[in-house]
Parts: C-alpha cells; sequence; structure tokens
C-alpha cells in the first residue's frame, strides 16, 4: 500500500515536499533522513509528517527514493526544538535541521555512513567509568554546586564569578552529580570559539577517565565530526563539548546545559541561519524541563537583568580560587601625556621588562588582525577601501597583501598611489603584526609569540601555541580576542591592554558593554597587575 511521507529539504522553500513511499520495505518514520528526488538532482531530507492526504496531484507525486534505516531516527523533542528556530528565526525547517548535520549524513552515499556506524557499535560503552582529581572547593564554589546539582526541573541559572573563582571547577563537579545520579544522563557544554574546546575537553578527560566525550565544531575533520555526532545521537558520548553548532546536536538523554562565557558575541551566528546559540540552549532546557547554567564574569545586560528581576536564579563567586591569587589592580595610562613609541608607553616599556627580569610572562592585547588598518597616501588622502564592501583593506607585511577582514577580497600592496601615482604610502595604525615588530626591536632578548587569526591557520597551530606558553616557552605573548578568555596562564602577571577605546567608535549599540567584558576577561588573565593603555582617558564604561 503507497504512503504519503513529508519531508523537508535544505532549500528556501518555507514548506516540506510531500513523497510517495512505493515500497514493501516499512515506511520511514518521522525523524528519519531519506533521500529524495528534488529537481534534477538527488537530495537528503528530513521526515516531518506522515500525512493522510495531500493537495499534490497523483501525476506529480513523485517516489522516496531510499531511506537512511541504518540511522535511528531524530526524536521528536529535537524537530521541535528545530521548527522553534524555524519560526522565531523565520527560516524554512529544512534549512534549520539540515545543514547542522554532518555532510556524510546529508550524502547520496552511505559507505563512509556504515564504516562509522560499524566502527561505533565495535566501541566499548561507559560501564566504568571515574571521577578524577576533583579539587577541594571554598565555600562560594561549594553552594555554586549544590544549587546547580539540587536543580530539578527547569531552572536557568546564572553563575557570576569573577576571573579565576573557578567556574571550570563548578561546572566539573555540578556535572559530575548529574551523571552519577542516572545512568544514562548526557551533559552538553557550550563555549564561544573553538580554541577555547582543547583545553576545556583535557579538563573533561582527565576529571571522567573512562566516560566518552564528544567534541563538535566546524573545525573538526568530517570523519571526526560524524563519529562524534553519532556518539551524541547514540547517547554513547555522555558528555558532549561544543561551539554554537552544538546547541542542534541530538541528544536523547540530555539533563543539563552548561553555557561558559555567556556574554561572548560569537554565540550568535551571523550568517545563513542568524540564530543565537546561548538563547536556544535556554530555550532548550525550558523544552526538556532540566537546568541550564550561563556562567560568566562579565555577565550580558539581558542575563544580569533577568537575574536581578528574579527570572533567573543568581549565583556569585567573588573571591578567586587559589588562596593567594588576587583580583588585578588596573591602571589607566593616557596616551596623550606617556607618549608611545612603536605603540608601547614608557611605563607599559618598563612593566614588560620588569616582567622578562623576573622570569614571568606578560600579554599584550590587541584586538585588531594585521600589521595595520589601513594604508593612506599624504598627498591625495587616497585610504585602502575594500572595493566590494564598506571596509578597509588591511595591510598585512608579512604576506604583502591588502586583505578585507569582512568579505575576503584580497589585492597585493599598491608600490604607488592608484590615484595620484605618490610613491610614499604609508601604513596607520598598528595592527598585531607591527606590535610584534615593535616588541622585537624594544626586547630582542625576549621570546615574542603573536596568536592570532593569522598565525593559528594550520589545523593545531592554536593548541601548540598555547601548550608553549603553558611550558614557558614565551616570554610576552601579543594577541587578538582568541587569548582574552579562558585560558589559565599560570606565570602570567602582565596584561597590557593596548587601545581599547578604538572599540567605542562602532556603530554597535552593544559597544561599550562589549568593550568593558573584553577589558575584564583580558585583565582576568593576569594574576596581579593589569595596564590599559587608551588615548580616550574620559569615556565611562
Amino acid at each position: 500500500m503507497q504512503k504519503l511521507v513529508r519531508v523537508a529539504v535544505d532549500s528556501p522553500l518555507d514548506f516540506a515536499l510531500d513523497y510517495r513511499w512505493n515500497s514493501e520495505e516499512p515506511c520511514p518514520q518521522v525523524g528519519q533522513l531519506v533521500l529524495v528526488p528534488f529537481g534534477r538532482r538527488e537530495v537528503v531530507g528530513l521526515v516531518t509528517e506522515l500525512p493522510d492526504s495531500t493537495e499534490l496531484e497523483a501525476d506529480k507525486m513523485r517516489d522516496v527514493i531510499a531511506a537512511r534505516t541504518q540511522l535511528t531516527p531524530l526524536s521528536d523533542t529535537w524537530i521541535a526544538l528545530c521548527r522553534f528556530a524555524a519560526d522565531y528565526y523565520q527560516r524554512p525547517l529544512g534549512e534549520v535541521a539540515l545543514p547542522g548535520l554532518p555532510k556524510t549524513l546529508r550524502s547520496e552515499k552511505t559507505t563512509a555512513l556504515d564504516k562509522a556506524l560499524k566502527k561505533l557499535a565495535k566501541q566499548a560503552g561507559d560501564a566504568c567509568w571515574e571521577v578524577a582529581g576533583a579539587a577541594a572547593l571554598n565555600a562560594e564554589q561549594a553552594q555554586a554546586v549544590e544549587a546547580i546539582a539540587g536543580a530539578s526541573g527547569y531552572v536557568p541559572m546564572l553563575l557570576y564569578g569573577v576571573t579565576g573563582s573557578g567556574k571550570t571547577e563548578v561546572y566539573l563537579q555540578a556535572i559530575a552529580r548529574c551523571l552519577s545520579r542516572e545512568p544514562e544522563a548526557q551533559v552538553l557544554i557550550l563555549v564561544p570559539e573553538i580554541n577555547l574546546t582543547p583545553q576545556l575537553e583535557d579538563n573533561v578527560r582527565g576529571r571522567f577517565p573512562g566516560l566518552t566525550v564528544a567534541t563538535l565544531h566546524s573545525g573538526l575533520a568530517e570523519g571526526e565530526r560524524l563519529a562524534n555526532w553519532l556518539a551524541a545521537h547514540q547517547g554513547r558520548a555522555r558528555i558532549v563539548l561544543g561551539t554554537r553548532l552544538a546547541v542542534l546536536a541530538s541528544l536523547p538523554h540530555l539533563r543539563l546545559i552548561v553555557i561558559d562565557e555567556e556574554h561572548d558575541p560569537s554565540y550568535k551566528q551571523q550568517e545563513g541561519l542568524r540564530y543565537s546559540a546561548r538563547d536556544l540552549a535556554v530555550w532548550r532546557a525550558h523544552q526538556l524541563g532540566i537546568p541550564v547554567v550561563l556562567g560568566s564574569a562579565t555577565p550580558s545586560l539581558e542575563s544580569w537583568q533577568h537575574a536581578q528581576s528574579g527570572r533567573y536564579r543568581k549565583l556569585v563567586m567573588k573571591q578567586r580560587a587559589v588562596r593567594d591569587a588576587v583580583l588585578p589592580a588596573v591602571r589607566m595610562i593616557d596616551l596623550e601625556r606617556d607618549k608611545p613609541v612603536e605603540g608601547l608607553s614608557s611605563r607599559l616599556i618598563a612593566a614588560l621588562r620588569k616582567r622578562l627580569e623576573g622570569g614571568e610572562q606578560s600579554l599584550l592585547f590587541l584586538n585588531r588582525r594585521g600589521y595595520a588598518p589601513v594604508v593612506a597616501c599624504d598627498a591625495c588622502g587616497w585610504v585602502s577601501n575594500c572595493t566590494r564592501c564598506s571596509a578597509y583593506l588591511v595591510l598585512h607585511k608579512l604576506d604583502r597583501r591588502l586583505r578585507c577582514h569582512h568579505c575576503g577580497l584580497e589585492q597585493i600592496i599598491p608600490r604607488a598611489c592608484p590615484t595620484c601615482g605618490n610613491v610614499d604610502i604609508q601604513p596607520l595604525g598598528r595592527g598585531t603584526q607591527r606590535v610584534e615588530e615593535g616588541l622585537q626591536r624594544h626586547f630582542p632578548e625576549a621570546r615574542v609569540l603573536r596568536i592570532d587569526a593569522d598565525s593559528t591557520r594550520r589545523k593545531g597551530s592554536a593548541e601548540a601555541a598555547f601548550d608553549a606558553v603553558h611550558r614557558g616557552e614565551v616570554d610576552i605573548l601579543i594577541g587578538t580576542q582568541m587569548v582574552a578568555k579562558g585560558h589559565d596562564f599560570r606565570n602570567l602577571t602582565l596584561v597590557g591592554i593596548l587601545n581599547p577605546d578604538t572599540a567605542l567608535f562602532s556603530q554597535d549599540y552593544r559597544a561599550s558593554e562589549r568593550l568593558f567584558a573584553q577589558l575584564m576577561q583580558v585583565a582576568g588573565r593576569a594574576g596581579r597587575a593589569g595596564q590599559k593603555e587608551g588615548g580616550n582617558a574620559s569615556e565611562v564604561l
């Protein structure tokens, strides 16, 4: 008997398509992936409904080609999550549900999927796992763990703890309590950026030896991402750690969600489906009736308001976890009075030299990649504007390129002004490459390392760079927002923040809020001192 199958495909169509199941095999279930004809192509879609009737004429009805029966159907709650996101963010269901799946699941061929499932089936379960190396908690940490572990049903909690207060330890001990209560329980941990996953993953694996931990982010190779997604979907992965795309992972036994650095704008997807992973995670917790923890040293204004109004439960940790560690002393250096030399004031240079002599590490933060943000001509006023968008072309001296950080346009550095022919064109401003160059001239004996998106393009290069810092092989670290949060540099005692006030010259209405968060997060990397350099010292944040 022929049956009807309603299928959502990854296309701009705001409705699902009806197909006919014309096979003796059992009809696909709701939540199952199927291969269907779509125009002149064959695509993988998601079964969303088994309707009794259709408005489509019989001669226009097309047949489902095949069903992915080797994969268990996606749950009704997962489909409901995707429906909510589709309705709330005004996108077709197929464009929400399907792009987040590994490419292998959306492929016409099933060879790679079959191999991955066979490999997963051979792996042992988590019958024997333990909690190792739990640290002693102070009173504030203990109260936070008890509040999270004792929460029943949907309880959104804002964990407001100063930098270094031990929020990660609170997460780990609360997760241990959650997993020990229920043999199949799963926990989702969200972080804002890929470069924060290695350190946290090491902490999680070290704390729970024998437990299956899966990471999900866009930097994984396809085979690894598929294996991790399948482990989460089958319930084998008890802890899933990932960036914003992990919020749409299939987790049949989800019992706790942790959102680290909840204030971070990286949780907002800026292309395609423009969703907030933080907000979707809170909605998912509400849907499932489970606790959700939003952790930050600098909470977003909306989360803070929710906590102040009682909508979220507020958990506060005001002291650092290590007894001898103190919050950094913060000093503002007015560059109108202390003129910089190669971008560095005399006070900051003296502080850097003192740390070098004492064998301690320093961090200089400048949230601007490249050598200089713009190249200009003094004669006619020409500047290196991008011809495809309204941004400037940034000078990358090492690559001898002008590069747009918004649309990706690249050009060779002109030898002369394209407008007037003047050969004396100059870089204006400073990026991390130029500051690195200046540091090497000021401190030729120092081991200087730059960490930004340009220096960490190769796979594993970011991890190697951070490992070098942890091993004490770096004296001065210069970096962008990649180094601003989530990293625990034990020997770092000085942070210099260069020209932070430039972030205020933005059309973003959150500019001051985000700058404040950035300043506090970066200064929090230091154990004893933080210094900021700015030319707009009168600005109130």
